[in-house]
């Protein structure tokens, strides 16, 4: 009797990654930790991406805001901006392509959320190591 070809499909996904759902580099993000590797920044790190994906500071009404406030704990799942109630598409590149793909927008959202969640412009180092755990999503 054959095997179902989906337990062939499984195996070689088994065999090619250790989940098949793992997003990887893009063309936008390798160009971007190029430029801030130009700018100082170096040896970009997924651990350091979490930390400040997940880190807290006090927004102006005195509440503990960070990027997880508006993008979810789940990656995989929508968030909502708590301002404004917009639905946000799944940050994670393996539920969203589209993510992480364009120069130009990866920039802009960290001009802009950074800001918002921080109060302040991100480092260089800072968004390499965020690109470093989004693409891991």
């Amino acid at each position: 009797m054959k095997k179902p070809i989906y337990k062939n499909i499984i195996l070689a996904c088994l065999l090619v990654s250790s989940y098949c759902g793992t997003a990887s580099a893009t063309t936008a993000t390798e160009e971007l930790w190029k430029q801030y590797e130009s700018e100082g920044a170096k040896n970009f790190d997924t651990k350091r991406g979490e930390e400040n994906w997940k880190k807290q500071v006090k927004n102006e009404e005195g509440k503990d805001f960070g990027c997880e406030s508006c993008h979810s704990k789940d990656l995989k799942n929508k968030g909502q901006h708590v301002k404004t109630n917009k639905v946000i598409e799944p940050m994670a590149p393996s539920i969203n392509p589209e993510r992480l793909t364009d120069v130009k927008k990866i920039e802009k959202w960290f001009k802009r959320n950074c800001n918002d969640a921080w109060g302040r412009a991100c480092t260089a180092q800072e968004k390499g190591d965020i690109l470093k755990y989004l693409i891991k999503q």
